[in-house]
């Protein structure tokens, strides 16, 4: 039986919450007794297997002391290979799973799924097709909007737009990113159109919502295996009473992530609207296809709810807000672990490719001609 390993880092903005989430899982599963292996993938994209039981200063410079080069290989016997010398044969590790405590960049945008979709190995948290999706945040509105469920209007931010088609103020977001990295509110589409040359999180894109002072954030959980399961909800709150949108300190400057960062949990909110948030998180979770573990963020007030956005590897994997049942991260992580093995994300097929076309090509110089 082969080792579980937990990935964290990466060339993201959200490299450093990556490491918290990625050693509490680390940590939890030593403390349980499994078989574990920690691969830290550093801020310039190399991959390095690491002593899972070390803590978050370790990384203060980047790859730790005694840190071993992996390299990420696809294909038949693909994996990571760990670097050594001639006469070592290049094998790669035995793993069964990869927990991937990835947040931002390419770590949840698809691109690290792809690349072990290719390697063959099992993962956790969403597929590529479910992590591109939940990162763009235009794709995202508009998946929302053709299944009918409330969100805000937003269109994408570009140099050229001319017309909004609705009122200011408004709140812009990169396009392809997370965790109020790069948000701003601002009054006009001029001032807007500003922070394009100035904001380098919105290098990749942007997109433009109606800043609604009145809506308030409200938070929950899905996990998917064995069945879907919803969290506690939870309203995170804002540092301040001026604070105009829940931002980066507010979720994550509390020394272990998401899971230390404030809020009011349960959160107080009525019977109806309850009810409304979770029968609307259930509808999120089916449109967008969610695997594994994710946040879906509500914005509310007391008559009207819609949904904001879903972050598909949340912070510390949510594991705090599982508390009405009580979910403790042992079986949070198990269940990852078994959900990656029992729904493999990893389905390719060449049923077709018969060599019918090939057959009737003739020669390519003919097509040429």
């Amino acid at each position: 039986m082969g080792e579980i390993a937990v990935l964290f880092g990466g060339p993201s903005p959200e490299h450093d919450v990556s490491i918290l989430t990625g050693l509490q899982a680390a940590h939890e599963l030593l403390a349980q007794g499994r078989a574990t292996r920690a691969i830290y993938w550093t801020k310039l994209g190399g991959f390095v297997d690491v002593d899972p039981s070390l803590e978050a200063s370790s990384f203060l410079e980047g790859a730790p002391k005694g840190a071993t080069p992996l390299t990420l290989t696809v294909g038949d016997g693909g994996g990571f290979i760990p670097e050594g010398g001639r006469l070592r044969a290049a094998k790669p590790l035995a793993l069964d799973v990869v927990i991937l405590c990835t947040h931002g960049g390419p770590g949840e945008d698809g691109t690290l799924q792809a690349a072990l979709d290719l390697a063959g190995i099992a993962y956790t948290g969403p597929s590529l097709a479910g992590a591109a999706l939940g990162m763009d945040k235009l794709a995202f509105g508009a998946v929302m909007i053709a299944s009918q469920i409330p969100t805000l209007p937003r269109v994408a931010l570009t140099a050229s737009l001319e017309e909004v088609g609705f009122d200011g103020p408004y709140i812009i977001k990169p396009r392809f990113g997370g965790s109020s990295i790069g948000i701003d509110v601002v009054t006009d589409l001029v001032a807007a159109k500003a922070r394009l040359g100035s904001n380098p999180h919105l290098a990749q894109g942007a997109v433009l919502e109606p800043y609604r002072a009145d809506l308030a954030d409200l938070q929950v959980a899905v996990r998917t295996y064995p069945d879907l399961e919803l969290s506690a909800i939870e309203r995170p709150l804002r540092s301040g009473a001026t604070g105009e949108i829940l931002g980066y300190t507010d979720k994550y400057v509390g020394g272990a992530g998401m899971a230390s960062a404030p809020r009011e949990l349960p959160a107080i909110v009525s019977t109806e609207q309850g009810a409304t948030i979770r029968s609307l998180a259930g509808r999120v979770a089916e449109a967008v296809g969610v695997r594994g573990v994710a946040r879906i963020d509500f914005l509310a007030n007391e008559s009207e709810i819609v949904v904001n956005e879903i972050n598909t590897i949340p912070g510390s994997l949510a594991r705090y807000l599982f508390i009405e049942p009580l979910v403790p991260f042992s079986q949070l992580l198990d269940d990852l672990v078994a959900e990656a093995t029992a729904r493999p994300t990893r389905r390719y097929s060449a049923a077709g490719a018969d060599g019918l076309v090939l057959r009737g090509a003739a020669t390519i110089a003919a097509k040429l001609a």
